[in-house]
């Protein structure tokens, strides 16, 4: 069966049902376009078993709760829903594949679109599962060389005007990012946002950390999404490696300054980081404590989280376009 073939049989779990992805929409007249009014989450697997969904969906339902969306589907039931789509759908990943599971949840209709016949009424719950090669097959040579952090004109949103711990659709700060680090001469630019008192952020999409010493330094909680990746290197990997945690403000000096620098986001799980605006961090080469992370992090899921990513050689043809991705903005 070729690729085109099991795209058309890909399945999505919306609403209670399974539907055939090219016909899982929502409505024009949705909160979700209107305002981006939208909680959402992805996950991967390991060896096509999720990882840390759980944290993933607690994380959703508490973006629910905060932001009131009138869901009557419990945790459990959602959880028992990723399970099924992943289940429907197995059968056309390969082998080698894992399941990039996305999981949205939106309002629903507008109050006064509600009389518009065939609208589904009430919030809305998406789960889609395509092939994790998708997101992170462009990836490979970033374990060798590093990404050049760029720090942009656009800072990130703090969590007095729209909370980012929230993982919501409202996040045209980040593409405005992304452009802006794409205008650079160069490749391998990601955006790096600093919040508006200067103290660095987050990526778009991703968080950020520098090490000094045998001490793995995150910036405070407060203005940046909480990852789950980075919640399991503070709390297991860390810990597990007998290295020392810090959250706190840190500077782009600070980064400067470092010794290393990486960053984390489910897909790809740590990426080096070697250089900030185009200098070099530390000796501007992937560093050790870095490999000594991803190496444990490969040995706590039984696969080698950078070979596999490496051999993502080639992707569809629809993410071979210039079209944005979640992480950066072609030229």
């Amino acid at each position: 069966m070729d690729n085109s073939v099991k795209e058309r049989n890909r399945v999505v779990f919306m609403n209670g049902k399974f539907v055939p992805e090219s016909e899982a929409k929502i409505s024009i007249y949705d909160s979700a376009l209107m305002f981006g009014d939208m909680v959402f989450e992805m996950t991967r697997s390991f060896n096509k078993k999720q990882f840390k969904l759980r944290e993933h969906l607690e994380r959703l339902y508490a973006g629910v709760k905060i932001l009131r969306i009138p869901l009557k589907m419990t945790i459990d039931e959602m959880e028992k829903s990723c399970y099924a789509t992943m289940e429907a759908n197995e059968h056309l990943f390969a082998t080698d594949d894992e399941h990039r599971l996305m999981i949205d949840v939106s309002r629903g209709t507008l109050g006064i679109y509600q009389g518009v016949q065939g609208l589904h009424k009430g919030p809305n719950v998406i789960i889609a599962d395509f092939p994790l090669r998708w997101t992170v097959a462009s990836m490979g040579i970033l374990f060798d060389v590093g990404i050049n952090a760029v720090i942009t004109s656009q800072r990130a949103i703090p969590g007095y005007l729209l909370d980012p711990k929230i993982k919501n659709r409202s996040r045209i700060h980040y593409l405005m990012a992304n452009i802006e680090a794409s205008s650079l001469i160069g490749d391998n630019n990601w955006a790096l946002l600093l919040d508006p008192d200067g103290f660095v952020a987050e990526g778009t999409g991703d968080n950020f950390f520098i090490i000094k010493g045998d001490t793995i330094i995150s910036p405070e909680g407060r203005n940046i999404l909480r990852g789950i990746s980075r919640d399991y290197v503070m709390n297991e990997l860390g810990p597990q490696l007998g290295m020392n945690v810090l959250e706190k403000n840190i500077e782009a000096y600070d980064v400067y300054t470092a010794d290393e620098a990486f960053m984390t986001g489910t897909p790809f799980c740590m990426l080096p980081v070697t250089q900030l605006n185009g200098s070099p961090i530390g000796q501007g080469l992937v560093g050790p404590k870095f490999k000594k992370i991803l190496k444990q992090w490969s040995a706590n899921v039984g696969l080698d989280v950078e070979s596999q990513i490496k051999t993502w050689n080639s992707i569809d043809g629809q993410n071979q376009t210039d079209a944005p991705t979640p992480y950066r903005f072609k030229k």
